[in-house]
């Protein structure tokens, strides 16, 4: 093969080489611009630290945590602090049906307090079970003080219950929980469930409301002071994923949520 032809050869594959490398920083960049553009019209901001978008408009920011979080580190979640957002709740998993207690509740409730992170305990309900039933093992494990949120009552599947059926217990578990501690219990579920399932029923209960498919605001028609929006964030002193949460108001009316 002669020289010139090799250098032919050379010069073409190093335009092919130069406009390959060329699309490619093009379409880096038009991803980043694209994300950008997201960010802005959705009202979320990127926070690397936490590893989501986080909704931009709250104040307070929180977690929930079970013993699915393995061995936290509270004061490491404590001290985390990315621009403005830092970590001002957490709801944690206390108990669940007659007669399971979440293996991590009693160090979870006691670090969260010793760290001065506000908690609060959360019970997942269990359908076809009494509701008197499911309270008094929830009363019998939890011990709320002042400065705690109020309880919350995690509903989320059916498990074939009939719907009214269903309603019954949940309201003979909020009624024994409310008289117990002298607040309003909250409400945990996804929006859908709440719609399909609970209705107008609960309404004057406070909402804890999971939807992850809005991005300025979760898609329910009732008000709220809680809503998920995450499930797959990143927290110091937490090997796993969190769920992240923010809070429907500023801290005057965190204050006031909060068991005096």
């Amino acid at each position: 093969m002669t020289q010139p032809r090799i250098k032919q050869r050379q010069t073409k594959s190093l335009r092919i080489a130069r406009t390959l490398l060329f699309v490619l920083t093009l379409m880096i960049f038009c991803y980043f611009l694209f994300d950008w553009w997201q960010e802005k019209r959705s009202g979320f901001a990127r926070y690397p630290g936490f590893g989501i978008l986080v909704p931009s408009g709250f104040d307070i920011h929180g977690i929930d945590v079970s013993h699915h979080q393995g061995y936290v580190k509270w004061e490491s979640v404590k001290e985390m602090r990315e621009k403005s957002v830092k970590i001002g709740f957490t709801f944690i998993k206390a108990t669940e049906g007659y007669s399971l207690k979440d293996p991590h509740f009693k160090r979870n409730w006691r670090k969260a307090r010793e760290v001065g992170i506000p908690r609060g305990a959360y019970h997942f309900f269990l359908p076809h079970k009494s509701g008197a039933g499911q309270a008094e093992h929830f009363i019998s494990h939890v011990r709320l003080e002042k400065g705690d949120l109020p309880p919350v009552l995690d509903i989320e599947e059916t498990y074939g219950v009939p719907h009214a059926d269903l309603r019954k217990r949940l309201k003979e578990w909020l009624s024994a929980v409310e008289k117990r501690y002298g607040c309003r219990p909250i409400i945990y579920t996804n929006a859908d469930f709440y719609k399909r399932v609970l209705g107008s029923d609960f309404d004057e209960y406070p909402l804890w409301v999971a939807h992850y498919l809005k991005r300025d605001k979760p898609r329910i028609g009732r008000s709220w002071a809680f809503w998920q929006y995450s499930e797959t964030g990143n927290v110091n002193g937490i090997l796993s994923r969190v769920d992240f949460n923010v809070f429907n108001g500023d801290s005057a009316d965190f204050r006031k949520m909060l068991i005096d």
